[in-house]
């Protein structure tokens, strides 16, 4: 049996371990995730260790994956995850209102994303989003929808950008 390096849980974090259904409470939520049949999840003392069981195909790789994914949730259910976006160029405009998202990115309409559960939306400026929730993949996936409305072009760098996104800039034609 292969043994991963141990999660170690926070405080004020629980988790619970039902038919390889491992549950994560925590101050800002609670996750679960089904682990796969052929990993093996035990807690003790506020230590969550992942193995993998021999004599299943793809087991090291199964548990990698589990252990990855139940440290994201650890992290998310204690401290959370945020993404934030740049909108580049003149007129674009974000504005947030409840679980929508009013976007202006230079289209002949303006654009209303719908959040997903589990994600909340901040406007600090009319150029930036600040995306936040517990689930990293919620977040991530919402961050990329947005950004796809309008990706950042290559030329004058306008678009919807992460803020940590440097953009590759072309030269432009020349007669």
């Amino acid at each position: 049996m292969a043994r991963l390096n141990p999660i170690t849980l926070p405080k004020g974090v629980e988790v619970s371990i039902q038919d390889q259904v491992v549950t994560i409470k925590g101050g800002k939520g609670t996750l679960t995730h089904k682990v796969h049949a052929s990993v093996g999840v035990s807690a003790v003392d506020n230590v969550l260790t992942l193995v993998a069981r021999e004599g299943h195909v793809g087991a090291l790789a199964q548990s990698g994956t589990a252990q990855a994914l139940i440290n994201n949730m650890v992290t998310g259910v204690s401290k959370g995850f945020e993404r934030k976006l740049q909108l580049v160029g003149v007129g674009y405009r974000a504005q947030a209102q409840g679980g929508k998202l009013n976007l202006t990115l230079g289209f002949s309409h303006p654009i209303d994303y719908e959040l997903p559960e589990g994600v909340s939306v901040e406007t600090p400026s009319q150029t930036e989003v600040v995306l936040k929730g517990i689930d990293k993949q919620r977040v991530g996936q919402a961050a990329a929808e947005i950004r796809a409305f309008r990706p950042p072009e290559p030329y004058k760098g306008k678009g919807v950008k992460y803020a940590d996104e440097h953009i590759v800039r072309k030269e432009a034609k020349k007669k």
